[in-house]
């Protein structure tokens, strides 16, 4: 069953975030009124997942710059979360929260709970302003995923969202035409 369209449920989960005095609590109302991702990976202090998060940091002023937040969300504590940023140069360039899902509220809610191991699937989800999925993807473990083409989607999906007669085809890059959907256009493609 696609998650696509279905609004997020209450959620209340502890986080770290880089220069803040304490840890922080996270709600769902965190990501209401704008847009947000979730960026879901297996665990600190692994191997692909600081590759990742690196990007996504090295990325983060240009979400930012469309109102969006990120959020990376893993099973490990909030104390890991810390730990792991102090020790690792990449995972150090993180200025985004990274929230712990210890008791796997949102890894149930968003399906990428490997029940049997205790870890997200490496999985993003992005959410509208008012709380709806609007698109996400699920990896395999060996798989990293690209921030740039994460950012892609967000514009994409903002551009459809802001302009719903639209809609944006492979490859779309922001200020590029886009389809409207037609009688005439039906089969000229």
């Amino acid at each position: 069953m696609s998650l696509i369209g279905k609004k997020i449920k209450s959620f209340n989960l502890n986080a770290f975030r880089a220069g803040e005095d304490d840890f922080l609590q996270i709600t769902d109302q965190n990501l209401n009124g704008r847009w947000s991702v979730l960026f879901f990976y297996p665990a600190d202090f692994t191997f692909v997942c600081p590759t990742e998060l690196e990007d996504l940091a090295d990325n983060y002023d240009e979400f930012l710059k469309l109102g969006v937040e990120i959020f990376s969300v893993s099973t490990d504590s909030h104390w890991t979360h810390k730990a792991w940023h102090e020790k690792s140069d990449a995972v150090s360039k993180v200025k985004f929260t990274m929230v712990s899902d210890d008791q796997f509220k949102l890894s149930k809610q968003f399906k990428v709970l490997r029940k049997n191991e205790g870890r997200s699937d490496r999985a993003t989800f992005v959410i509208d302003p008012n709380g709806h999925i609007q698109a996400y993807e699920i990896t395999s473990e060996g798989l990293g995923r690209d921030a740039s083409e994460l950012l892609r989607k967000v514009k994409a999906s903002i551009y459809v969202h802001e302009n719903p007669d639209e809609r944006c085809p492979a490859k779309w890059k922001e200020g590029e035409e886009t389809l409207i959907p037609t009688l005439d256009l039906s089969g000229k493609i």
